[in-house]
């Protein structure tokens, strides 16, 4: 009589470890989706000249909404020529500007020294930089 009772409870514990087992053991999902609304558009708008050494020529630059091309005439050592390019942000979404690439060698023709400024500034929506 004595083994019928330690066998019902051992099946009794067997039975309730399985119960808080499964009870335990549920997965645990969340699903969700996120969408972005707005528009990217961060191009170059424009170029011009700001100062040009005496017998100089700044050229007729142009530029495209990533890219601008410089057509300078320098003279001598120590001629300079200061550029402003001009860069909107035509979309609905703040963007970072962080770095300008120039080109250091084109058609075989040496680069010039250039410097920037006004750059790794942010960019907010409808907003505008210089450099």
């Amino acid at each position: 009589m004595l083994k019928k009772i330690i066998i019902i409870a051992f099946l009794f514990i067997i039975i309730l470890m399985a119960v808080g087992y499964s009870t335990f053991a549920t997965e645990l999902s969340i699903n969700g989706t996120a969408e972005i609304t707005g528009t990217w558009d961060v191009r170059i708008t424009d170029i011009k000249a700001l100062a040009v050494s005496e017998n100089c020529s700044a050229g007729a630059p142009t530029f495209t909404d990533t890219s601008v091309n410089f057509f300078a005439k320098l003279n001598k050592p120590g001629d300079e020529i200061t550029y402003q390019v001009t860069i909107k942000n035509l979309g609905t979404i703040d963007a970072e500007l962080q770095s300008v690439v120039f080109l250091e060698e084109k058609d075989g023709i040496e680069a010039i020294n250039y410097t920037t400024t006004s750059l790794d500034h942010d960019l907010n929506a409808g907003g505008r930089n210089y450099f």
